[in-house]
């Protein structure tokens, strides 16, 4: 399949999905944009749409990483280097937003998302709830939570975690959940989109998982330390 051809048949499938209403035809655009970088640069463009994405949360990661797997299957690279290039922008893009946070603040921060389109503050007050009930390891947790799973770089940065902490954390989770999304849409191929239905119900339950582990590593840590 050409590059052209499989643009075309990405942007179909993103006109099936649902968004925003009145911002779906602005963030399809950019999807679609996204597509047309992955397919031209490879896995180097895929670590751009997924920085891209990390800055900017309201461009869905469950239609971005699929879509990088989609392209590999097609060719234009391979899987492994979609996986890395996804990784690497994940990580990049995290220390984007944690270096913001950390240079200007809460209150800017808040400032700052209700002026730019699409977001707003309220989305911030989520990221730092997240964070000031689960602490570091929701660096971990909040990258299989829609909408936090970019932003829990802001609270980190606010409160000054430590970087390679927080640099290792995010790895690991963005590792983890890219691997998975890029190869369902390497596997899925054309039928890529499928798997959206399955992620609220999937991510749901990971996130349960995981509460439930840094619970009972906190309790164990605690019974130790006594």
């Amino acid at each position: 399949m050409t590059a052209t051809a499989l643009i075309q048949a990405s942007a179909s499938s993103i006109d099936t999905l649902q968004y925003t209403a009145g911002t779906g035809g602005v963030i399809d655009s950019i999807t679609t944009w996204l597509v047309d970088l992955m397919a031209a640069m490879g896995g180097f463009g895929t670590g751009v749409a997924v920085f891209l994405e990390n800055l900017f949360p309201p461009i869905p990661s469950e239609v971005i990483l699929p879509l990088a797997g989609f392209t590999a299957a097609q060719g234009h690279m391979s899987l492994p280097e979609a996986i890395i290039g996804a990784t690497i922008g994940s990580v990049a893009g995290a220390l984007a937003l944690y270096a913001i946070a950390y240079a200007i603040g809460a209150e800017r921060m808040r400032r700052l998302f209700d002026w730019l389109p699409l977001t707003e503050a309220s989305d911030i007050d989520k990221a730092n709830d997240w964070f000031e009930r689960y602490g570091s390891p929701s660096v971990l947790v909040g990258r299989v939570i829609p909408i936090v799973r970019s932003l829990i770089s802001i609270p980190a940065g606010i409160a000054s975690m430590g970087l390679a902490r927080f640099v290792a954390l995010t790895t690991l989770g963005s590792a983890v959940w890219n691997t998975m999304l890029v190869m369902a849409g390497y596997l899925l191929g054309s039928r890529w989109n499928t798997i959206l239905a399955l992620l609220d119900r999937f991510q749901i339950v990971v996130a349960v998982l995981l509460v439930a582990l840094v619970v009972w590593y906190a309790a164990v840590k605690l019974k130790h330390a006594r």
